[in-house]
């Protein structure tokens, strides 16, 4: 029998059992989050609704509309500089503009709130050069919500800028003949032309970094900025009470769910196919060149070059007074968590795409729907997740305890959420549908007629596996695991609410530490979230200069 096919009498494919149960436990937690509207409100969400609640829904709304125009205004313009355009340092800009995707958005919270404070060394040395006092002058505050709407572009454009390079790279020279015959210009084709076209790409990705910055927790609750994803921190652990925090989830999901309405009416039916010959790259010169250059280095210089010089300066300076055995162990927790979630996500994403295969042959809509299940929880904030697991693992959690009490006089504690295998899971919804987008790019390349000479040469199911499918799909599965591996390395908000007692990690340190105030302590750890954060995108920097040559 194929790997990817069930045989022509089976009504259902072995591995779609597998599908199945991973689409019912990533939507447990959606379904957790909805059902807390259901439920009677109380006294803390009336607190919340009279006072906050409307603070929550404009600061949320002000930030998601200021990223949105940020990542837009940085990503489409250079963009569309790197592919339509040759000028100086093209070459190393069009890989050098990823690496803010390796600053999470907390990490140059701290590098900018350190240079830009009031004893940082920016107005220091601004009052040194005036003789200005304190009082004397006007500085913009950096831990404001226009400060985090900046931070916030500085790491997200990559996101938009990557789509929209595609989309530029896929529109070929025939496009823009047939724009100058209906007498457009230059710019009349960039507008009437190169833009529509583009549309769905931009779209894709500004809905991309919107997603991220409405799950972001670090840089709101560092700047104070009263949102969704602090609210649920305060409803849980501040006011003690889960139905409310659930039910800011789900106020949260709300924006998740427009967010997608939006990206898929915006992109329509759009399509875009790449013709046979790619439009030339006009070259630039003089202060045109210029120009373009400075317009491209400015968002790498901010997003990566000069917050990775401050954290180093400051770890060389002071760095982490614990650095040592207590900082392995961070390091040691970091990894390991990140490692078993990798594993753990790369093997349940090749059985759901073998199964995704084996349902597209029958035709069972119903699974194919619950495939696609288990790649939501990327779209949902790590605290929505945080909040939609615990609650119930938490009573599953003391229902075993309980029975296990009762049944057999066993004190076992809480085996889940005291350990880490409720955090695995939080991630696993979390992460999942990376690893599974990434391992089914790979399953497309083996097609039903590999599995054929397989067998004709006498390999049975698990020789074909092991010689034809394995091979195939390693670069797939290492690189889903890396990625996976560097998102569970960064994510902040569900290890901050559901790590076990006595058990941080890196970017619970660097928060930990942000907050009291002692940015150079927390300078080592968040170097260290960079340099990871760096490996996958070295890997994408490699395709782009591939592309490039190509």
């Amino acid at each position: 029998m194929s790997l990817l096919r069930p045989s022509p009498t089976s009504r259902l494919h072995p591995l779609a059992l597998v599908a199945g149960l991973s689409a019912l436990l990533i939507a447990l937690p959606i379904a957790q989050v909805a059902s807390s509207l259901l439920t009677p409100s109380g006294d803390t969400w009336r607190h919340l609704a009279d006072t906050v609640l409307a603070e929550y829904v404009v600061n949320t709304l002000w930030l998601l509309a200021g990223v949105c125009a940020g990542v837009l205004l940085l990503g489409v313009p250079t963009a569309w500089l790197v592919s339509t355009y040759r000028f100086t340092g093209r070459a190393w800009l069009e890989w050098a503009l990823v690496l803010p995707l390796a600053m999470p958005a907390y990490v140059i919270a701290y590098a900018y709130t350190d240079a830009l404070q009031f004893a940082g060394p920016v107005q220091g040395w601004l009052r040194e050069l005036t003789g200005w006092r304190a009082r004397e002058y006007w500085f913009p505050d950096i831990r404001s919500l226009g400060g985090a709407i900046v931070l916030f572009t500085l790491v997200l454009y990559p996101y938009v800028y990557l789509t929209a390079r595609a989309a530029f790279l896929q529109q070929t020279l025939n496009t823009l003949e047939a724009a100058r015959l209906l007498g457009y210009g230059t710019w009349g084709s960039v507008w009437r032309i190169m833009l529509p076209l583009a549309r769905p790409g931009i779209v894709a990705g500004t809905a991309l970094a919107l997603m991220e910055t409405l799950a972001d927790f670090g840089t709101v609750a560092y700047f104070g900025i009263p949102t969704f994803s602090t609210g649920i921190y305060r409803a849980w652990f501040s006011l003690g009470d889960k139905n409310a925090a659930a039910q800011l989830s789900a106020f949260m999901l709300v924006f998740v769910i427009g967010i997608l309405l939006a990206e898929r009416i915006s992109r329509g039916r759009a399509r875009v196919h790449g013709g046979q010959r790619r439009a030339p790259a006009y070259r630039l010169h003089g202060w045109r060149a210029a120009l373009a250059l400075l317009v491209c280095v400015l968002p790498v210089l901010l997003g990566f070059a000069i917050p990775a010089l401050m954290l180093c300066k400051m770890a060389l300076a002071e760095g982490d007074a614990q650095f040592g055995p207590r900082f392995i162990g961070l390091v040691r927790n970091s990894f390991l968590l990140a490692s078993v979630t990798a594993l753990v996500a790369v093997l349940a994403a090749l059985l759901i795409g073998y199964a995704g295969r084996g349902i597209a042959a029958g035709r069972n809509w119903l699974l194919r729907a619950l495939t696609r299940v288990c790649g939501m929880g990327y779209a949902l904030p790590g605290s929505v997740v945080a909040v939609g697991v615990l609650v119930p693992v938490a009573r599953l959690d003391n229902a075993v305890s309980s029975w296990l009490q009762q049944h057999l006089g066993w004190s076992a504690g809480l085996l889940l959420t005291g350990g880490i295998a409720a955090l695995v899971y939080a991630y696993l919804v979390r992460f999942l549908g990376v690893a599974l987008q990434t391992v089914n790019a790979g399953l497309v390349k083996i097609t039903p007629g590999m599995d054929a000479a397989s067998r004709s040469l006498g390999h049975g199911p698990g020789a074909t596996l092991r010689r034809v499918h394995l091979p195939m799909l390693r670069g797939s599965l290492l690189t889903a695991a890396l990625i996976v591996f560097v998102d569970v390395m960064k994510e902040l908000p569900a290890t901050f609410v559901m790590r076990p007692f006595n058990f941080d990690t890196l970017a619970v340190q660097a928060y930990n530490l942000a907050s009291d105030e002692r940015l150079a302590e927390a300078a080592t750890a968040s170097l260290v979230i960079v340099a990871v954060g760096l490996l996958p995108v070295i890997l994408l920097s490699r395709s782009i200069r591939r592309d490039a040559r190509e």
